[in-house]
């Protein structure tokens, strides 16, 4: 159990801080950093940032009652896989004329990570508390 808790912190962690700074500078971080297009309205942007500080706060919650409910972290790898998938598959063929590709990489890239190592930490619970 304590691998997939300490997954889920840092993940939280990630999340949450990714989450915030999107929330509070997303043009910069969008247009001056990863060269991406400016939006008219950064009001979606923005509520996507507040989606991932609550995802993260879930998280936490899961955390901390793993012990019952570790098989809840399917959740978290499912949404990470599909985000690697989303964030590739734009990459490589929904970008923008002009946009660049190492922000939708890096997304990609991170997430694949914590699905894995959220994957990792739910075998290892499995085999610690099986799922009856």
């Amino acid at each position: 159990m304590r691998w997939l808790r300490n997954v889920l912190y840092v993940t939280a962690a990630w999340w949450a801080g990714c989450g915030v700074a999107i929330v509070l500078i997303p043009a910069t971080i969008l247009h001056g950093w990863f060269n991406q297009p400016p939006y008219p309205d950064y009001a979606y942007v923005r509520a996507t940032g507040i989606l991932c500080a609550g995802m993260a706060l879930l998280m936490v919650l899961v955390a901390q009652r793993l012990d019952d409910v570790w098989w809840w972290s399917w959740a978290f790898a499912i949404t990470a896989a599909a985000l690697a998938s989303l964030a590739a598959i734009n990459a490589v063929w929904g970008r923008p004329t002009g946009a660049g590709s190492l922000l939708w990489w890096l997304f990609a890239g991170a997430n694949l990570l914590l699905t894995a190592a959220l994957l990792l930490g739910m075998q290892a619970a499995s085999r610690e508390k099986p799922f009856v």
